[in-house]
């Protein structure tokens, strides 16, 4: 357990340590092309994001050198989020969190990827956020198994899961109806950093709470996104609902 703390303490310091590197390069000071517009606002900032994309721009390079569709990407952000979820089933709550965390930057590379090859379509796009949804689905599924003992633990899983879902759904019906809505806290990129973080420090933390095994840090980790995501939800329906009017006019 000191070990993985120990390198991860080791992999967070690498990444703050290259934030100045990046802030005075010339990447920090042109335009990214390959940002996506659809992208709502990150809750730790746009330097944040932005140096992130920075950050994984070699793995980009490569998949591009290498002619990698998008799809594959897709198809291993799922892989991973189910993954997680076996993972998180059998108590391996840090390598849970690694899974999550990689099926995140798979979920930023598809998109990156398709608009450098200029192949980025409406397809995609459902394919996309699609496959999010059976990643989520096989990470909560995971924490459900594991914490099924557990009433309270299980019932915040079931709220995080059902309050995720409602969240990507109020999204994807208001913009059936012509709203784009890319407001909340509790967005999936936010989402995914509270459970791979979570995961990830969760045997420390636990051990430090006096629990008897792991998952107690993380049942709190989870008790905020179940929260967070209903009132996420609540809040995008009603910042839908008051830009839509309320009869339609007739055709004419």
């Amino acid at each position: 357990m000191r070990t993985d703390l120990a390198a991860l303490l080791g992999i967070l310091a690498f990444a703050i340590l290259t934030m100045p590197v990046y802030a005075r390069s010339e990447a920090a000071r042109r335009p990214d092309h390959l940002e996506s517009a659809a992208r709502g606002d990150f809750v730790l900032g746009s330097f944040v994001r932005s140096w992130f994309y920075w950050f994984i721009r070699p793995i980009e390079r490569i998949s591009l050198a290498l002619g990698l569709s998008p799809l594959v990407y897709n198809l291993l952000g799922a892989a991973l989020g189910i993954a997680s979820g076996v993972a998180f089933s059998g108590g391996g709550m840090v390598a849970g969190g690694w899974l999550i965390l990689a099926g995140g930057a798979a979920d930023v590379l598809d998109g990156r990827v398709a608009r450098a090859q200029g192949i980025a379509s409406r397809r995609g796009a459902f394919l996309d956020s699609t496959l999010d949804r059976f990643a989520e689905f096989g990470a909560f599924v995971g924490l459900a198994l594991w914490y099924r003992e557990d009433p309270v633990a299980l019932a915040l899983v079931v709220i995080a899961l059902g309050g995720s879902l409602l969240v990507s759904y109020a999204r994807a019906r208001g913009e059936s109806v012509g709203i784009v809505c890319k407001v909340g806290v509790l967005q999936r990129a936010e989402r995914l950093l509270l459970l791979g973080f979570g995961g990830l420090f969760d045997p420390a933390v636990s051990a430090w709470m006096g629990a008897p095994g792991p998952g107690a840090m993380l049942e709190w980790v989870i008790g905020v996104i179940a929260v967070g995501t209903v009132f996420t939800a609540i809040y995008r329906i009603v910042w839908i609902a008051r830009r839509l009017p309320r009869i339609d006019e007739p055709e004419a």
